[in-house]
């Protein structure tokens, strides 16, 4: 499957966003029956995302439901789905690998190819055991939630309280090789897009692979963001050449424009090439 860049947030009961929520150049598109859904609201929501999930799903589009945190709930969140329609089902204030386990064993036993599971750390325990929690085989995606993250720990969503924990999560997707959806910032201010960009820029950066978008002006800026620029692209294919020719000659490492070149920095190239050709 093609990495995601960017998730948008949909909620299960907002019939106007889920009609136009295939034309919005979202890379997946997540259902929410979280946190956009008041608590009295969830039964309701529940027929609204199964509804959801087969239209959108007919429609060829990347597909995952944020189930609320506690089992009691999620279990109910998971019922009426139909099977192979969603590609990974998204677990907030994952604290733990048995947490995974217990959502990757119902789905594994209600459906015949069961989604994956995309655990989000949004707290300190989460934090802890992020690792253990990337470590599970259903994982395909660990995410981050700066705004919950600081909320869990009472102070803003400032720099200096998130990231940290951002780098943190990094690790332990990439040591499990899962990828990382999220940022060192909060995403809901929607109106500053020069902030928003900075912070995309800056979650590539420390090794991000995607985030999620509340809003879908968002999204443009997201998939750019998380994408090669041409001016990688043709380092990255004139490194590669320079490579090429290294080899042939037996060398491992070499000069290339004035700076000395070797497996790590091919490597980072081809993966940019790779990136490009998904």
């Amino acid at each position: 499957m093609t990495p995601w860049r960017s998730l948008l947030f949909i909620p299960a009961l907002s019939s106007h966003m889920l009609a136009k929520a295939p034309t919005r150049g979202a890379d997946a598109l997540i259902i929410d029956l979280e946190d956009a859904i008041a608590p009295d609201r969830k039964a309701e929501a529940r027929p609204a995302a199964v509804a959801a999930v087969t239209m959108l799903a007919a429609q060829g589009q990347q597909l995952l439901l944020r189930v609320n945190a506690e089992p009691a709930t999620w279990q109910l969140d998971i019922a009426g789905l139909p099977g192979g329609a969603l590609t990974a089902v998204m677990l907030p204030k994952a604290e733990s690998g048995s947490a995974v386990d217990a959502l990757a064993s119902a789905l594994a036993a209600r459906f015949e190819r069961p989604p994956a599971v995309v655990p989000l750390i949004e707290n300190p325990r989460g934090l802890l055991a992020a690792a253990d929690i990337a470590a599970h085989p259903a994982v395909m995606a660990l995410g981050y939630g700066a705004e919950d993250y600081a909320a869990a720990i009472g102070v803003r969503a400032t720099p200096e309280a998130v990231a940290v924990p951002a780098y943190h999560v990094v690790a332990a997707a990439h040591a499990f090789g899962r990828q990382c959806i999220g940022l060192p910032a909060s995403i809901g201010d929607i109106a500053d897009l020069e902030a928003f960009e900075a912070a995309v820029r800056k979650a590539r950066a420390i090794g991000f692979t995607g985030s999620v978008c509340v809003h879908p002006r968002q999204v443009e800026i997201v998939n750019r963001g998380f994408s090669p620029t041409p001016e990688e692209l043709d380092w990255a294919r004139r490194l590669v050449a320079a490579d090429d020719a290294a080899l042939a000659e037996g060398k491992g490492a070499f000069v290339f424009e004035g700076r000395l070149a070797d497996g790590p920095i091919v490597k980072r190239a081809r993966a940019l090439l790779e990136a490009a050709r998904r």
